[in-house]
C-alpha cells in the first residue's frame, strides 16, 4: 500500500514546476499521466542525450506519457474524457490557456465535481503581470529571493532552479491538502500557486525581519544574525561554521581557534557584539583557518561540539558515508542504458513507502494503454 495508491493525476505541464509537483505525487504512489503535445512533448526532453535526458528524468520519474494534440477535436475529447475520471489535474500553462482550450476548472468540474485542479503560473491568474511569461530566475529576482542569495554589488544568478522547485513543492502541498478536504466534503477544488507567491512565501523569515525593522535584508543579514561563517583552508577547500544561539558553540570556536580570551573581548563578548563586529571576527578566523587542512579543522570543531561542515561539490556529496547510508541515490532500470541514477525523494513513510519504481517514460510510451481505458483510439492530428 502506498500513500496515494488509487489516485490518478493528469499532468499538463512542462519544464520544472508542474512536473516536480507531479513527481512528488508519483513517488507517493499516485498514477501520474503526463499529457504531451505531438511536437516532441515536454521541451525538457531535449536537454540531454538522445536516449535519456537526465534533466527531464529528474522530475518525470514514475510517470506515464500520453501524446494528445490539444489543437484537434479528437485530442481535446480524449483529454476531457480522461479528466472525467481523474482525481487531480496539474497544469502550468500561461494563465487562461486551459480555459481557452475548454479544459478550465469551471468546465471540467461540471462532469467531475471531485476534481482537484492545480494551476501553476508565473505571477498568478489575475493582476497586471498575469499574462507575462514566468521562468525560474524571474521568480527568484522578483520575489526578493535572489537579493538574499547573491552579492548585490556584483550579482550572479543561482546554479539551481530554486523558484521552480519551490513552486512545485507548494503545488504538491496544496494538492495534498485538497485531497484531505475532499475526504470530508466529497468535493474537489481549485489549487493555485505561482513562482512569485510560492517564492515570497518561502521568504517568510526574511520578510518578518523586514516588517519588524524596516531594513531591507541582504545576503549578509542572516549570516550576521545566525553567526554563520564560511572559510577556506590551507588547500583552498571550503567549509562552514554555524554558531546560532547557544553560547557553548561560541566558546568552543574560540578554543579551536586558540583564542579563548575572545570570550571576554568587548568586541565579541555577547552575541550582539559578535553580530555588530561580524566582519572583524570573520577576518580574524579566516586567517587562522587558512593555516591547516579542512579535515583537521572539522575534526577539531566536532570535538568541541561546534556545528560545522565541508562545503561539498555534488561529487563529494554522493561519496559521503552518511549520504550512502541514507540511500539518497537510487539506481532505476532503463531499457537502453541499463540503469539511471536518481536522487530519492527526501522523505520516508514507515507504512506507505515512498518509491521510485520507474525512470521517466519514453515520449508517448503509454498513449495506447491509457486511451484504451476511455475507449478512444490514438488521436490523429487535424
Amino acid at each position: 500500500m502506498k500513500a496515494l495508491e488509487g489516485i490518478t493525476v493528469l499532468e499538463f505541464a512542462s519544464y520544472v514546476s508542474g512536473p516536480y509537483a507531479g513527481m512528488m505525487l508519483s513517488d507517493l504512489g499516485a498514477e501520474v499521466i503526463k499529457i504531451e503535445g505531438p511536437d516532441g512533448g515536454d521541451p525538457f526532453r531535449g536537454w540531454g542525450a538522445a536516449d535519456y535526458s537526465a534533466t527531464f528524468g529528474s522530475v518525470n520519474r514514475n510517470k506515464k506519457s500520453v501524446v494528445l494534440d490539444l489543437k484537434s477535436q479528437e485530442g481535446l475529447a480524449a483529454a476531457r474524457a480522461l479528466a472525467e475520471d481523474a482525481d487531480v489535474l496539474i497544469e502550468n500553462y500561461r494563465a487562461g490557456t486551459m480555459d481557452r482550450l475548454g479544459l478550465g476548472f469551471e468546465t471540467l468540474k461540471q462532469t467531475n465535481p471531485r476534481l482537484i485542479y492545480a494551476s501553476v503560473t508565473g505571477f498568478g491568474p489575475t493582476g497586471p503581470y498575469a499574462a507575462r511569461a514566468g521562468y525560474d530566475t524571474v521568480g527568484q529576482a522578483m520575489s526578493g529571493l535572489l537579493s538574499v542569495l547573491t552579492n548585490l554589488e556584483d550579482p550572479e544568478p543561482m546554479g539551481i532552479s530554486l523558484s521552480d522547485h519551490l513552486t512545485g513543492m507548494m503545488a504538491a502541498y496544496g494538492i495534498l491538502g485538497a485531497l484531505m478536504a475532499r475526504e470530508r466534503t466529497g468535493k474537489g477544488q481549485r489549487v493555485e500557486t505561482s513562482l512569485l507567491s510560492a517564492t515570497v512565501a518561502f521568504l517568510g523569515e526574511n520578510a518578518a525581519r523586514y516588517f519588524e525593522t524596516g531594513k531591507t535584508p541582504s545576503r549578509e543579514t542572516r549570516a550576521r544574525s545566525a553567526q554563520v561563517y564560511a572559510f577556506l583552508d590551507s588547500e583552498g577547500k571550503r567549509f562552514v561554521v554555524h554558531l546560532s544561539s547557544p553560547t557553548k558553540f561560541w566558546r568552543g570556536l574560540t578554543n579551536v581557534a586558540g583564542h579563548p580570551e575572545w570570550q571576554e573581548d568587548a568586541r565579541f563578548k555577547t552575541k550582539r557584539d559578535r553580530q555588530e563586529n561580524y566582519r572583524v571576527l570573520h577576518g580574524l578566523l579566516a586567517g587562522i583557518f587558512r593555516t591547516q587542512p579542512r579535515e583537521v579543522w572539522l575534526e577539531t570543531l566536532e570535538e568541541h561540539d561546534v556545528p560545522s561542515a565541508p562545503i561539498y561539490t555534488l561529487g563529494e556529496v554522493f561519496a559521503d558515508p552518511q549520504v550512502e547510508h541514507l540511500g539518497l541515490i537510487r539506481k532505476v532500470p532503463h531499457k537502453k542504458l541499463g540503469h539511471v541514477s536518481l536522487v530519492s525523494g527526501g522523505v520516508s513513510l514507515s507504512d506507505t513507502p515512498v518509491e521510485i519504481v520507474a525512470c521517466a517514460p519514453d515520449y508517448g510510451q503509454h498513449t495506447d494503454e491509457i486511451l484504451a481505458r476511455i475507449g478512444h483510439a490514438k488521436p490523429t492530428r487535424d
